[in-house]
């Protein structure tokens, strides 16, 4: 997990049945064996492009060396940034250094009133560049259609999965997900009304064939808690 944020605990994790350590900043020590999952916070969230992929890097680097096998780069469910970035970038570094041709976007937080429709996300049932965020003082956001948020600071095509789609199963998930691979697109906005729809997201993802399974991008508890769940 790379996390851009310092305030922001693994409590999800956690509550889910996760050994979970929290570390600030880039750690060069090992960690104990006993752990399921570790967190670097970073500050990366408004920093220039070029340091925010830097230390995202150096992280994953620590994180390969400490012998994980999944990479959760987590953002704000409201996703926080510019067309400059750092979401895109970051999530684009990340890609390469993994080699992974494909991967998902899944901000969503239902408990905290943020859902994904038809790859447009919502704030307490407002779009939101209509909520309060579209006059965020660092990353004003004016956009609510996250495909085009993700294209606007990315390098690749981005489709979606629709709640509707989420409605027929993780079969029906995985599907979607390889034909949007097979088509040239690079990522994909995954839709979540409730819960239920991240479970689904995380089954779907763990062990996908179309590359979804060693590197996801989202919010708390978003894919990666639903994969743990059996």
């Amino acid at each position: 997990m790379i996390l851009p944020a310092r305030r922001i605990s693994p409590v999800f994790w956690l509550e889910n049945g996760l050994p979970t350590v929290q570390i600030n900043g880039v750690p060069t020590g090992k960690m104990p064996e006993a752990i399921d999952a570790l967190v670097i916070s970073l500050k990366t969230r408004s920093c220039p492009v070029v340091e925010a992929t830097q230390q995202s890097l150096a992280a994953l680097s620590w994180l390969q060396q400490q012998g994980c096998k999944q990479i959760y780069f987590k953002y704000c469910s409201t996703f926080d940034s510019t067309a400059k970035g750092n979401i895109g970038p970051v999530t684009d570094a990340l890609m390469d250094a993994l080699d992974t041709p494909f991967t998902v976007f899944s901000p969503a937080l239902p408990v905290n009133g943020r859902t994904v429709y038809q790859g447009y996300l919502f704030v307490m049932n407002q779009l939101l560049a209509e909520s309060g965020m579209r006059h965020h003082p660092v990353n004003p956001m004016t956009d609510s259609y996250l495909p085009r948020l993700v294209e606007s600071q990315s390098t690749g095509r981005c489709g979606v999965v629709s709640a509707h789609v989420f409605e027929q199963g993780v079969k029906a998930v995985r599907q979607e997900l390889a034909r949007l691979q097979q088509e040239g697109y690079r990522y994909a906005v995954l839709d979540a009304l409730t819960e239920h729809h991240l479970e689904i997201q995380g089954k779907a993802l763990r062990d996908a064939p179309t590359g979804n399974g060693r590197f996801w991008s989202g919010d708390w508890p978003g894919p990666a808690v639903g994969a743990r769940k059996r």
